[in-house]
């Protein structure tokens, strides 16, 4: 029945103004806005919906990864665009000073959007 839906995923945000300026500034994601709501729009022509929801609560796991060929430049490039890395100590998901997780899987660092949502980026060499 589904099977020719083109579906898209979606998270809430508490400000979507704040989230319209983390995802089209400093990440440099292409974002539109209708009926108060964004549409982040991934390589791939992949939309996902971001809505405002005022009681938000972030969620305990990653919603939303971007693959990149490089980590250590990702990384330094949205630290110096203001992105906070999440650093790990003693927990299974140890990370280095930098926030990237390097013990084992793909390597992977995580930080946080203005709503406390958990993104990452993840080493996955090839298209990203």
């Amino acid at each position: 029945m589904l099977e020719n839906s083109k579906a898209f995923s979606g998270f809430a945000v508490k400000d979507v103004d704040a989230a319209r300026a983390f995802y089209s500034d400093t990440l440099g994601l292409r974002v539109t806005e209708e009926n108060g709501m964004l549409t982040l729009h991934l390589a791939g022509d992949r939309p996902v919906l971001v809505y405002p929801k005022p009681d938000h609560t972030p969620a305990t796991y990653t919603i939303l990864n971007f693959p990149v060929d490089d980590i250590e430049s990702a990384v330094a490039d949205l630290t110096s665009r203001g992105v906070t890395f999440e650093r790990y100590e003693g927990t299974p998901t140890e990370t280095d000073a930098s926030g990237i997780f390097r013990q084992g899987g793909p390597l992977i660092a995580w930080f946080t959007d203005p709503s406390g949502n958990v993104l990452s980026v993840l080493e996955a060499p090839g298209p990203s």
